[in-house]
Order: C-alpha cells, then sequence, then structure tokens
C-alpha cells in the first residue's frame, strides 16, 4: 500500500485531528479484517452521521425560516445524501487516504461513493472527539454549505420516484407506469423510460441504467405536473451508482 501524507489531508479540511483518531477514520473494516482484526471506522462513522445532522439541520432551520417542515426535510436528505458526501470527498482527495484491504484495493474502492460517504462521516465523528463540537460543526458546515442552495444538488437528492407516486394519488390520476428501452451495446448501453398513467406520458427520461432513466421521468413528470408547462420535459440525469 503507497504511503501518503494524511498532513496534507488535514490541511485541507483545515482541523488538527490527532494521528490515532485520524487512522482510525482512515480505517475501512476490509483493512482492519485482512490486518487484524483491528479497528475500524464504523463507530466514527455512525457519530459522524449525528454530528452531520445536527450541524446542516440547524443551519436550515435558520438560513430558511419560511420553509416548512417536509421542505427542509427534503433539503437535509439532498445535502448528506451518499452522493454529495462522496462528491466533497471527491473535492478533498480523501480516496487516497483511506486504508483499504487487497479486495477494495483492487475493484477502486477509493473511488466508491459509499467508502467515500462513509469515510467523511468518520472524519465528522473524529473532529468531533479531537477538536470538540464546534470545530466540528464549522467543518461541517465549511464543507456542505454551498450545497444548501444548491438546485442541482438539491433536485439529485430528491426521491422523485416517491414523490411522483404521492402526488399522482393526490391528484387522483390512476396507476402509474414505466416503460422502459435500452439502445446500443451492453457496455454503453443507454436507457429511456416513459412514465405513463392511462394511455398519457406525462415524463420522459433517460440514463444508463433502468432505475436512473425512471427517476429522470419522474421529476419530470413531477416538473410538469407541478407547473403545468406544455408537455413533458425529457431529462438526462446520472450518478455514480451501480445498478440497471
Amino acid at each position: 500500500m503507497t504511503t501518503v501524507d494524511n498532513g496534507e489531508l488535514l490541511k485541507r479540511l483545515g482541523v488538527d485531528i490527532d494521528a490515532e483518531t485520524l487512522q482510525l477514520a482512515l480505517t475501512h473494516r476490509s483493512f482492519a479484517y485482512e490486518n487484524g482484526p483491528l479497528p475500524h471506522n464504523e463507530r466514527l462513522e455512525f457519530l459522524g452521521d449525528s454530528v452531520l445532522g445536527l450541524a446542516v439541520t440547524t443551519e436550515l432551520y435558520t438560513r430558511f425560516p419560511d420553509l416548512s417542515e417536509g421542505e427542509l426535510a427534503k433539503r437535509r436528505a439532498a445535502v448528506v445524501s451518499e452522493r454529495s458526501l462522496a462528491a466533497i470527498a471527491r473535492s478533498l482527495g480523501l480516496g487516497p487516504h483511506i486504508r483499504l484491504g487487497r479486495g477494495e484495493s483492487m475493484t477502486h474502492g477509493d473511488d466508491k461513493d459509499s467508502i467515500l460517504a462513509d469515510t467523511m462521516e468518520a472524519l465528522f465523528g473524529a473532529t468531533y472527539i479531537s477538536c470538540g463540537g464546534d470545530r466540528a460543526r464549522d467543518l461541517v458546515l465549511r464543507l456542505t454549505s454551498a450545497l444548501l442552495d444548491d438546485d442541482f444538488v438539491l433536485g439529485a437528492g430528491r426521491d422523485w420516484k416517491t414523490e411522483i407516486q404521492e402526488l399522482a394519488a393526490e391528484l387522483d390520476l390512476g396507476e402509474i407506469q414505466y416503460v422502459v428501452t435500452g439502445t446500443g451495446p451492453d457496455h454503453a448501453r443507454v436507457f429511456e423510460a416513459d412514465l405513463r398513467i392511462g394511455d398519457k406520458t406525462y415524463g420522459v427520461g433517460t440514463g444508463s441504467a433502468k432505475k436512473h432513466a425512471e427517476r429522470s421521468a419522474a421529476e419530470a413528470a413531477y416538473r410538469y405536473l407541478t407547473s403545468q408547462e406544455d408537455a413533458p420535459t425529457t431529462l438526462l440525469i446520472e450518478d455514480s451508482s451501480d445498478g440497471a
């Protein structure tokens, strides 16, 4: 395993986590099981999840006094999502600092959204342990504050399939169906989904996996029904999670 300078990571984070706690925060369970058993970062991740949630929730409550509970919850879910945390981790160059087992290393675990996001939460927990609650909150907000107003991030974090299901029920429109077709070779497959209610298409979406296409079709339909545009919009939404 290539040695990296964790001091550079601390400079980018702007906090002074003690060496032992930092190493623990950067130790994935795959490394711990192969080299021990050793302690790993899941307990710090558990703590960091609460640190993250409280900091973001408090900031949302303060910054947006006119938003309803439901809207605040949607924004929080988007900002603390795996996708958002992984993007923050990549911006910090976190991947090479994570201690991984051989299997995870061979499958590029240092660039997997789930591992990056979990390690970010562990670092929030480690900051809380080493530096206290105020410094941990400051770190969370410094890294997430811009996301609270980012329309792309907020949209990407929403559960559009559930929202369109609820909206269709509220409007008594009937049962939703997704009609999905795929084109292209297996290694570069592109899917298109039509969201239909009865014989009418309300949204069309495309993506590199069926679930991505359905999700973008659901968002297009939701935006169509809530804005009453002339025609459904075709959306392309990609994410880095696996699945077809």
